[in-house]
């Protein structure tokens, strides 16, 4: 008796298969960097937020540091100065904080010292500045001085330099290491690439005698790995913002610190991943693909 024909057995091979043993490699390897990838992401997120509030509220305030003159108290010196300093434009409130205030604050730096009234410490007010239009440092350092008083005024212009400056460095920082990321997995995709074709050689020369365009054959490797790293893409920004959410979630109102408040709509942040992971590997495939034919020829 005859053996039954099946068209399967006869149907040629595809030139790439679905599936092959180095593919769960290769995926968990894409997966690990973009997820790496989106953490940065969060991380360059939440730190630009924190940044943007310290920064917000120091520019809303302003410290006035008060030494008595002559016979007055320090306290009359600093009740005088923040009433001076409440009648200036741009000025919200002006309060002069108690003694004891001040104690603490010196207190770090000089021990603990039973009596503190012996000796002269200056006295401080807190001031709150108009969100539009706030006085700058000149004004206030003009109406303490029309009073005649001895004052200093901190408008925390050096901080708020200072927190700017780091979050650029944060930022420059975070794009550098994305950088690199990406370049990685460039360089993974590119080397699967290779040894795909490395072992499919003789199959290219039998497309290239039957008149398969190079551009063809480079794009049978463009999609798949493509199609691989939006899978792997998806996989380690589902992971990144999986370890967002714990972490937004251990830390309650600010996140795990208040220097890296994670917010909800954070999260949304890995939603390209998926894409631009494709995007890189396809491009990484074709241009590698597209060489190594050039060679075979």
């Amino acid at each position: 008796m005859s053996e039954r024909f099946d068209p399967a057995r006869w149907r040629p091979a595809p030139f790439l298969p679905q599936q092959e043993a180095r593919d769960p490699a290769l995926i968990f390897v894409v997966a690990v960097l973009c997820f790496l990838a989106c953490l940065t992401g969060l991380g360059v997120i939440a730190a630009d937020r924190a940044a943007r509030g310290w920064s917000g509220q120091l520019v809303g305030e302003a410290t006035v540091i008060v030494r008595a003159r002559g016979g007055e108290t320090p306290d009359a010196a600093s009740a005088r100065a923040a009433e001076a300093l409440a009648g200036v434009p741009g000025v919200v409130e002006a309060r002069a904080l108690e003694r004891e205030k001040a104690y603490d604050l010196i207190r770090p730096w000089i021990g603990d010292v039973a009596d503190l009234d012996d000796l002269p410490v200056p006295r401080l007010v807190a001031v709150t500045l108009a969100k539009r239009d706030p006085a700058n440092g000149p004004a206030l350092r003009r109406a303490l001085q029309a009073q005649g008083l001895d004052a200093v005024v901190d408008d925390h212009s050096v901080w708020i330099k200072d927190i700017r400056a780091a979050a650029d460095v944060v930022r420059w920082a975070s794009a550098g290491v994305f950088l690199l990321i990406a370049a990685a997995a460039a360089a993974v995709v590119a080397f699967a690439t290779r040894a795909g074709l490395a072992a499919r050689r003789d199959v290219v020369e039998v497309l290239h005698l039957t008149g398969a365009q190079d551009s063809y054959i480079a794009g049978l490797f463009q999609r798949r790995f493509a199609w691989i790293a939006a899978v792997s893409g998806a996989l380690g920004a589902a992971a990144a913002a999986g370890l967002g959410a714990l972490l937004r979630l251990v830390g309650g109102g600010e996140g795990l610190t208040p220097a890296l408040p994670i917010a909800w709509s954070d999260l949304a942040a890995v939603l390209p991943c998926p894409l631009l992971a494709a995007a890189v590997a396809a491009a990484a495939a074709r241009l590698t693909a597209a060489r190594l034919i050039r060679d075979m020829q």
